[in-house]
């Protein structure tokens, strides 16, 4: 409970840093960020498995590119959803996802190793 915790205080703060970052994103309050990053992770946890499935062949035929609508189409349902979180222009469609993805990677290892009970690895 407690690492599902930080995962959400990570990507609500990854969500702050692509507010800052990436014109086009909008987030009023760290309250709608904290929602955000719940609904991001219920979003890629359902629905982005479902997208990604069907729309397989044009990953396959754009190498790998298609996969980055995806993850803004999700970024995207995601900031319908969410009152106080907007996204604007295809622009930050397409690169908020990649910014909140290598800064909440950023975050979620500093918050890992700096928290030794969190790792997984260290509770075999």
């Amino acid at each position: 409970m407690l690492s599902y915790f930080f995962t959400v205080l990570a990507t609500a703060l990854s969500l702050l840093v692509v507010d800052l970052v990436v014109p086009g994103v909008d987030i009023s309050t760290f309250v709608a960020a904290l929602v955000a990053g719940v609904v991001i992770g219920i979003i890629n946890s359902s629905v982005r498995p479902v997208m990604s499935f069907f729309s397989l062949p044009l990953t396959i035929l754009t190498l790998g590119l298609f996969s980055l609508i995806v993850n803004g189409i999700c970024f995207w349902i995601a900031s319908v959803l969410v009152p106080g979180f907007s996204v604007h222009g295809l622009l930050a469609i397409i690169v908020a996802p990649i910014v909140l993805s290598f800064v909440n990677t950023f975050l979620t290892q500093y918050l890992v190793d700096r928290n030794p009970q969190l790792n997984i690895k260290n509770q075999a």
